[in-house]
């Protein structure tokens, strides 16, 4: 405990006061960490960017980068799969799908062969990673709801699956899918 003594004058009565310094450091060093805390989540929040200023004319143009094609599969409506070709944000093509499922014999296990088909078919046209030296794959984006089944969900992925490429693998050539899927969930 911390003292302060004022003094008495005259016949008034001396003020002395005990401060308590113990919970006073206990609250600082709590706001410390607090800020050191937030200091981090707030350097998270931030987004690396860096202006383009206008500068003297160069001779060369300026080079755009390509965007890669990527397949969004959606699954959202009961009726159909739509198959979109992306670059970008630039939709290239869109192809409707009957949904139409079939068993695939173990009980409540099915399949979509007309969407594995056509996304095979599409692949063929659309794909860009083709050659077995080419280490990347094409991207396939699966866009669902909550609520769809997780059945649904591994049969669209298997019809997805179901064009395959030669892919190098220490000098030995192997089949693989074409497409690497991800997920987009509402």
């Amino acid at each position: 405990m911390a003292g302060i003594d004022v003094g008495g004058h005259g016949n008034k009565r001396a003020t002395n006061h005990d401060i308590p310094l113990i919970p006073f450091i206990d609250f600082l060093l709590c706001l410390v960490a607090f800020l050191l805390v937030t200091a981090v989540w707030s350097q998270m929040a931030r987004i690396n960017a860096d202006a383009r200023v206008p500068g003297p004319p160069s001779s060369e143009p300026p080079t755009e980068e390509k965007k890669e094609k990527h397949l969004h599969v959606e699954m959202r409506g009961e009726r159909k799969f739509q198959l979109v070709w992306k670059e970008g944000s630039t939709v290239v093509n869109t192809i409707d799908v009957v949904r139409k499922q079939v068993n695939a014999g173990a009980e409540g296990e099915y399949r979509y062969p007309d969407l594995a088909d056509k996304i095979k078919e599409e692949w063929t046209k659309n794909g860009t990673h083709r050659a077995a030296s080419d280490k990347k794959l094409d991207q396939a984006v699966l866009h669902t709801d909550n609520s769809t089944p997780f059945s649904d969900v591994i049969a669209v992925i298997d019809a997805i699956y179901t064009p395959q490429r030669d892919f190098d693998i220490g000098g030995k050539t192997t089949k693989v899918a074409s497409f690497n899927v991800t997920f987009a969930m509402n």
